[in-house]
């Protein structure tokens, strides 16, 4: 993993104030678990992750968000947020302040309310469209996969630099339709294939943690998801590639808005998420990466998780919230 040099910009945003954003969003989202209601729980989400946003002393700008302005009222792209424009730190934002909405209706695994920020210019505008992926964790020569190969050409090139068979390779994939001829072609191979419903950046991240046994992340998903997914692998060393998907002229035309001329291009993870990156996520629901949020008398518990890529660190927080006036309200 090449060196990255700290920012002294982001040390003026101290790395534990964005783990204290995510929990905020967290636990606001946490009241809507197993009831079904989608729009409700991420709208508690967005609510509770912008008001904290904007007591931080930073000149922030949302360039992964919840939408365009027009389609989103809160933590929409481009989105000016911190209590110090004009004044403090310019800082990129990247959020997702619910990544698993359905997740969390349905009481399943791996919710998380997930933010990244770096300095202005250093994490891509992705448009709100899918974008084909491939990731792998740290340890691996720059290389090892490649999105132009086939799934069971890079499975056999991550096997090979494992020094193991192909059939003991484990790829993670969404559980979609649209990804049956990858599951068909890998399970062809002899490989195991674990398939989420939904989550994709802890999907991603999970190739990172031996303890989940995944090895590699293929398949399509968002791509403000993939820019995440990049800038928590900054942090410990992993590659991941993308290449945005169009499905219609309007998303083609949403991409040249943000500046995005070849429509063909496979961007690394420098291209996604480049210099000194700081990441984090709390649980909603429990999951293989995070504890999700528990209740008990008098107190939520939090459990989450803070990258930053200049120092290579992983740290993980527990917190007990015991502020009461403010828990009863949510």
């Amino acid at each position: 993993m090449p060196a990255v040099e700290s920012s002294s910009t982001l040390d003026r945003v101290l790395v534990l104030e964005m783990v204290r954003v995510t929990e905020a969003a967290a636990i606001a989202a946490s009241k809507w678990v197993g009831r079904g209601d989608n729009d409700a729980a991420d709208d508690a989400a967005v609510e509770a992750m912008r008001t904290e946003l904007n007591k931080l002393p930073m000149d922030g700008t949302v360039v992964i968000g919840e939408g365009e302005r027009d389609e989103a009222p809160m933590l929409y792209i481009g989105e000016k947020v911190g209590s110090a424009q004009g004044s403090g730190p310019k800082i990129d934002i990247a959020l997702d302040p619910l990544e698993g909405t359905t997740l969390t209706a349905t009481a399943g695994p791996n919710a998380l309310a997930v933010l990244a920020i770096a300095e202005s210019g250093c994490l891509l505008n992705a448009p709100d469209t899918y974008m084909q992926k491939i990731a792998i964790g740290p340890g691996y020569d720059e290389g090892t996969i490649d999105l132009n190969r086939s799934p069971a050409d890079n499975v056999r090139a991550l096997a090979q630099a494992k020094g193991v068979e192909p059939s003991e390779i484990i790829a993670c994939v969404l559980d979609r339709p649209r990804h049956q001829q990858i599951i068909d072609e890998l399970r062809g191979l002899g490989c195991g294939i674990t398939l989420i419903p939904d989550g994709d950046v802890a999907g991603v991240i999970a190739t990172a943690d031996p303890d989940t046994g995944i090895d590699i992340y293929m398949g399509s998903g968002g791509a403000p998801e993939g820019v995440l997914a990049a800038a928590a692998l900054r942090c410990v060393g992993g590659q991941i590639q993308g290449k945005l998907l169009f499905r219609n002229d309007d998303e083609v035309a949403r991409a040249r808005r943000w500046g995005i001329d070849d429509l063909d291009r496979v961007y690394s993870i420098q291209d996604l998420a480049k210099g000194d990156c700081i990441f984090a996520a709390t649980g909603v629901t429990d999951g293989s990466l995070l504890k999700g949020v528990h209740r008990r008398k008098g107190c939520f518990t939090t459990e989450s998780i803070v990258m930053r890529a200049s120092s290579g660190t992983v740290r993980r927080v527990a917190t007990e919230h015991y502020k009461l006036g403010s828990l009863r309200s949510l």
